[in-house]
């Protein structure tokens, strides 16, 4: 389980195909810190852990993640999000986030609000919906939904997160991983099980 709050970027610095298999190497400053076998959130995708070097690690992504998340598109010098697993006693500062993507995203539009920004997003298929106040996971990201509608969402992203965070470098049709609340996913299953 993670919580959403990003703790160093990292940069991607190697890239090898394993049969159906995709191997990452990311340098970060969180690297070195890491073990073998550890669960870490990249861009919201739970990868494990499969070798260490001195400032980098290693993980793999097998063909259904490639296919469901952004995986697939990623190439060398590209930035992603990081996030260890959450400690049990920890704050929690963000939501529960499982580092599950649910589908691919799209940024439609982003808006400079005074010192701040709107990033708009779209999405397609129905199974999945977001509400105003809610929470949602944008490359492992959690946030807050400012406005909901059909298939789209919004969220405000403040000078820290664009900074610290991949935010400040995505642009319009730049494609994210998302993650759905979890409680809200389990409603909405719970009432489409209900109709006649």
């Amino acid at each position: 389980m993670f919580t959403g709050i990003i703790e160093k970027l990292g940069k991607i610095v190697a890239i090898e195909a394993e049969g159906t298999n995709i191997h990452f190497t990311i340098e970060s400053e969180i690297s070195s810190e890491l073990k073998i076998d550890q669960s870490i959130a990249h861009n919201g995708i739970c990868l494990t852990v499969v070798s260490l070097a001195e400032k980098t690690h290693t993980v793999t992504a097998i063909a259904e993640t490639i296919e469901k998340t952004t995986a697939g598109r990623w190439r060398l010098g590209d930035w992603v999000n990081l996030e260890r697993c959450v400690k049990l006693g920890d704050r929690m500062d963000g939501h529960w986030v499982q580092g599950h993507v649910d589908q691919v995203g799209k940024l439609s539009e982003i808006q400079e609000v005074d010192g701040s920004w709107i990033f708009h997003f779209t999405y397609e298929g129905d199974e999945h919906i977001t509400v105003p106040k809610g929470s949602i996971t944008v490359n492992g990201t959690s946030l807050t939904v400012v406005d909901s509608a059909s298939h789209a969402f919004s969220v405000a992203i403040i000078p820290y997160t664009f900074e610290n965070t991949v935010f400040g470098r995505l642009n319009v049709g730049s494609e994210v991983n998302l993650e759905f609340d979890v409680l809200g996913k389990y409603v909405a299953r719970y009432l489409a099980g209900m109709k006649p």
